[in-house]
C-alpha cells in the first residue's frame, strides 16, 4: 500500500526534480517506508512512489519498479493477494523472478497478457505502467475502487497521485472550484464519489472497475469490469448456499492475511468485524497459508461511554471468543476538538460528519507497529443493513439517500425534486436559486447496467449503493483515514468471488425473519457469538456527531459560520443556513439527521476556506 505520482510533459518539456519530488511528498504519509522516483530518458515523464512496505519490506520491493528488460515501468498502490499463485503460473510460463514482491507479478502479468491481466488479479490496486517502446501509458483501477487515482489533463500536461489534495497543492495544474459538483455534494453527499468528477476541476476520478490509456497525448479511457457480467450460477438449496458462502468467505479472509508485516483488525463489536476477527482466528487454528502473518492477534476497540452507540461489550465478547486481548480507545467529548484540522484534511473531500473516531483507530494501530487492518467494509451495502429496527439516524440517512439515488431510471429528476421539497420541509436546504436550480446528477459506475429480470428490490438498490453512490464514498473515507497513518486497510467482504457470488444470490438469502445478511449469518453459526451474529440493532461507527455539536463543537461551528468564504457564499443562502446553524446550537438542538444534513455545508466551507 502507497502513494503513487506521476506527471508527463505533453509539450516536449522537462519535468524538474523538484516537480515530482513534491508531488510525491505530499503524500509521504501514505508511505513512511520509503521514497523513489524515475524519469524516462528525455525527462517528459516522471513517476513518484512512496512506500508502505508490507510484501517483501526489503529491497526488494522497491518502486518504481522497472521490468527485467527495461521496457516498461510500474507504481503502483495496493496488494494483490493471489501473486503466489499467478507467480506460479507464470514461472510455468518461462516467467524468472528477482523478488517476493507482487509488484514484480504484476510486472510479468502484463507482459505475458496485457489488459487481461486484471481479470486475473484477486486484491485492490491502483497503478500506472509505462511504456518505454512505444511512450504509452497504462492506468488501472480495481473492480470495486477500493484504491484511489485521480488525475488532471491540461493542455501543458498529464499528473495523476492517489490523493486529490497532493494535486491541488503541486502547483501543477490550475484548480478551480466546480460548482455542479460542490452543490450536488450538499444535496446528495453520497452522489459524487462514484462519478468521474471531483470538487475541482480540471481534476478527475479515474472510476472503479475502469482503465485509462495516454497515447500521443490523448486520454482514452474504457469500463473494463462490470459485476453483472460475472455473476455465477448458485446452488439451488439454502444451506449449500451458506456452505459456499462459508468457504469464500473463509478463503477470502485466508488471503488477506498474507503479509510481512504485523496484521489487526479494527473492532466495532458488530457482526462485519466479529465475522472477520473469528475467522482469522479459526485460520490460525487449523493452520496459516503460504505467506500468512504470524502477528495477527491485534484488534483496537472505539469505545463512547455513555452514549447509545458505544458497543465495548459486545466487541469486548468478540475479542474474548477470538482469544485477543484488544486495546480500548475510550473516545469522549474531549476528542471532539483535538487534531479537527489534520482530521478534516486528511478525509480530502466532504462527507456528513466528522470521522475522528475511525482516524483515531488506525493512529492507534500504527503507535502499536500494526501496518495492516482487515476490516468488515462493504457487507452493509453487499447484503443490505441499512432498514433495522432501533438503527440511528445516521443510518437512516444513509439509507433515505440509498433509496432515493438507486436506481436511477426517467424519473430521476423528480426525485431530485422530491429530495429538495423534503430538504426544505425540515428547513435543511440552502442552495442558492432553488429548486429551479438544482445541479446536474453525476453519471456513477453501474446506474446503467442491465440487471436480471428476476432480481427482486433489494438486489437492485444493493447494486446501486455498491457500485456507485454509498459504498465508494466510505471506500474513500476508510482508504484516506487509514493511509493518514501508513495503514492498509483490507477488505474480505470485498474479495470479488464473494461480490459476484453474493450478488448472484435472490433477495430471500439475505433479508429473511426480520434480519439482513441472513446467508451470512447462518455461515458464521459457531463461528461467533451469538449475541453478536443474530443481533438485529445496526450500530454505525460513526463520530457521536449530535454529542459533539451540542457541546465541544459549538465554538467552532460558530467561528466557521461567521467566517466569509466568497466561493462559498456565491453558492449557497449563507444568511438562511447561519440562522439554522445558530437556533439549533442556541438551543442545544442538533440530533443526526440536522448534523448529517448540516455538516456538509460545513465541511465544504471548511475546505473552500483552506484550499482556495
Amino acid at each position: 500500500m502507497c502513494g503513487i505520482a506521476g506527471i508527463a510533459e505533453l509539450r516536449g518539456a522537462r519535468v524538474e526534480n523538484r516537480s515530482v519530488e513534491h508531488l510525491t511528498s505530499l503524500m509521504a504519509h501514505r508511505g513512511p517506508d520509503g521514497v523513489g522516483g524515475w524519469f524516462s530518458a528525455d525527462r517528459s515523464l516522471a513517476f513518484g512512489h512512496r512506500r508502505l512496505a508490507i510484501i517483501d519490506p526489503g529491497e526488494g520491493g522497491r518502486q518504481p519498479m522497472v521490468s527485467p528488460d527495461g521496457r516498461y515501468v510500474i507504481v503502483y498502490n495496493g496488494e494483490i493477494y493471489n501473486f503466489l499463485e499467478l507467480r506460479s503460473e507464470l514461472e510455468g510460463e518461462g516467467k524468472h523472478f528477482l523478488t517476493e514482491s507482487d509488484t514484480e507479478v504484476i510486472l510479468a502479468a502484463w507482459q505475458q497478457w496485457g489488459e487481461g491481466m486484471l481479470t486475473r488479479f484477486n486484491g485492490m490496486w491502483a497503478f500506472a505502467i509505462h511504456d518505454v517502446h512505444t511512450k504509452e501509458i497504462f492506468l488501472a483501477r480495481d473492480r470495486f475502487g477500493k484504491k484511489p487515482l485521480l488525475y488532471a489533463v491540461t493542455p501543458e500536461r498529464f499528473v495523476f497521485a492517489s490523493e486529490m489534495q497532493a494535486i491541488l497543492r503541486s502547483g501543477l495544474v490550475a484548480a478551480r472550484l466546480d460548482v455542479d459538483v460542490a452543490r450536488r455534494l450538499v444535496l446528495e453527499p453520497f452522489g459524487v464519489e462514484g462519478s468521474s468528477r471531483t470538487l475541482f476541476n480540471p481534476i478527475q476520478r479515474l472510476q472503479a472497475g475502469h482503465c485509462l490509456w495516454l497515447r500521443a497525448g490523448r486520454v482514452e479511457i474504457k469500463r473494463w469490469w462490470r459485476t453483472v457480467d460475472h455473476l455465477p450460477t448458485v446452488p439451488r438449496s439454502e444451506d449449500e448456499r451458506v456452505a459456499q458462502f462459508a468457504s469464500l468467505f473463509r478463503d477470502a479472509v485466508a488471503l488477506r492475511m498474507r503479509s510481512d508485516v504485523p496484521i489487526g483488525t479494527s473492532l466495532s463489536g458488530g457482526f462485519d468485524s466479529t465475522a472477520v476477527l473469528c475467522t482469522m482466528a479459526s485460520i490460525e487454528k487449523a493452520g496459516m497459508g503460504p505467506r500468512g502473518a504470524r502477528q495477527w492477534r491485534h484488534a483496537i476497540v472505539a469505545t463512547f461511554p455513555g452514549l447509545p452507540t458505544d458497543e465495548r461489550s459486545d466487541a469486548e465478547a468478540a475479542a474474548a471468543w477470538a482469544a485477543v486481548t484488544p486495546t480500548v480507545i475510550e473516545i469522549g467529548r474531549d476528542y471532539a476538538l483535538q487534531d479537527i484540522d489534520r482530521v478534516l484534511d486528511d478525509l480530502d473531500d466532504v462527507y456528513i460528519g466528522l470521522p475522528t473516531a475511525a482516524w483515531l483507530v488506525y493512529r492507534e494501530l500504527r503507535r502499536q507497529q500494526v501496518i495492516v487492518s482487515l476490516d468488515g467494509h462493504g457487507a452493509d451495502e453487499l447484503m443490505g443493513a441499512y432498514s433495522q429496527e432501533g438503527e440511528p439516524w445516521s443510518f437512516r440517512i444513509r439509507n433515505f439517500v440509498a433509496r432515493m439515488t438507486t436506481p436511477r431510471s426517467a424519473w430521476t429528476g423528480a426525485i431530485d425534486v422530491a429530495r429538495a421539497l423534503a430538504l426544505m420541509q425540515r428547513g435543511h436546504f440552502f442552495l442558492r436559486g432553488g429548486i429551479a436550480e438544482l445541479p446536474p446528477l453525476l453519471s456513477l459506475v453501474g446506474e446503467s447496467d442491465r440487471l436480471p429480470d428476476d432480481w427482486g428490490a433489494l438486489n437492485r438498490r444493493l447494486y446501486h449503493m455498491f457500485h456507485g453512490n454509498v459504498l465508494p464514498t466510505i471506500l474513500r473515507n476508510f482508504d484516506r483515514l487509514s493511509m493518514a497513518h501508513g495503514i492498509e486497510v483490507r477488505m474480505p467482504f470485498m474479495d470479488w468471488r464473494l461480490v459476484t457470488y453474493t450478488m448472484a444470490l435472490p433477495d430471500r438469502s439475505k433479508n429473511a425473519g426480520g434480519y439482513t445478511k441472513m446467508v451470512a449469518r447462518r455461515a458464521m453459526e459457531d463461528q461467533i457469538p451469538d449475541s453478536i451474529r443474530m443481533r438485529a440493532r445496526k450500530v454505525g461507527f460513526n463520530s457521536p456527531m449530535p454529542d459533539w455539536l451540542n457541546g465541544p463543537l459549538v465554538g467552532w461551528v460558530r467561528s466557521l459560520s461567521r467566517r466569509s468564504v466568497p466561493a462559498f457564499d456565491e453558492l449557497f443562502d449563507v444568511s438562511k443556513l447561519n440562522e439554522s446553524i445558530s437556533k439549533l446550537v442556541d438551543r442545544r438542538a442538533w440530533d443526526w439527521v440536522s448534523a448529517g444534513r448540516i455538516w456538509p455545508y460545513l465541511h465544504l466551507k471548511w475546505m473552500l476556506a483552506k484550499r482556495l
